[in-house]
């Protein structure tokens, strides 16, 4: 199976997966998912976020999801238990649909990490 064609299919689990147990079989977008890795890096599950912080959730989830390509370090982690992140490298300049790619490939790597799929 191709690398691309291996990909598809387990971003397509991820999908599956947590819309059933988020989202009652809604599908859920790429920037849901960055949202809900946010949460789960955060570790704050039971609490309503204003939309500020729905957008700090979403660069935690950025970081952490590129933090193993080399562009991202953890620095600290807040009185509050907010993970704050250090740029190690540049983003090279991708266009949309090369910026999908990254983030689905490393949204399934974070999940294969996890174990939430196989």
């Amino acid at each position: 199976m191709s690398r691309d064609q291996e990909l598809k299919e387990r971003w397509e689990l991820v999908v599956e997966k947590l819309s059933n147990q988020f989202a009652d079989g809604d599908v859920l977008d790429l920037d849901a998912i960055i949202y809900l890795i946010g949460v789960q890096e955060l570790g704050q599950l039971d609490r309503t976020f204003k939309k500020d912080q729905k957008l700090d959730l979403m660069h935690i989830a950025i970081c952490k999801l590129l933090t193993p390509y080399g562009y991202y370090e953890l620095d600290f982690v807040d009185n509050d238990g907010w993970p704050h992140y250090k740029t190690k490298a540049e983003l090279p300049h991708l266009r949309a649909g090369e910026q999908s790619v990254l983030m689905k490939e490393a949204i399934v790597n974070y999940f294969l990490e996890t174990e939430f799929i196989v």
